[in-house]
């Protein structure tokens, strides 16, 4: 029973949290790629940071959330 619970509540955590910090670390990494070559990005340079910034945040979401619900559940 708590398993299950946990498995649903790491998949929910990890769904809400995606479209704020992919959106926080897509605009990071715009920024700070057009302050490095000091011009403004175009459309293919942005759709490779914007997959680049889902990726990270995949990675980041759900190790945040087993971390989160372990610490929160007392999951062993």
């Amino acid at each position: 029973m708590l398993n299950s619970y946990y498995v649903i509540s790491v998949i929910i955590l990890a769904l809400l949290l995606y479209y704020p910090v992919n959106k926080i670390i897509f605009v990071l990494s715009v920024r700070r790629l057009e302050r490095k070559i000091c011009k403004k990005l175009n459309d293919n340079q942005k759709n490779g940071q914007l997959k680049r910034s889902r990726f990270i945040s995949i990675i980041l979401i759900l190790f945040f959330s087993f971390l989160f619900n372990i610490n929160i559940l007392s999951v062993k």
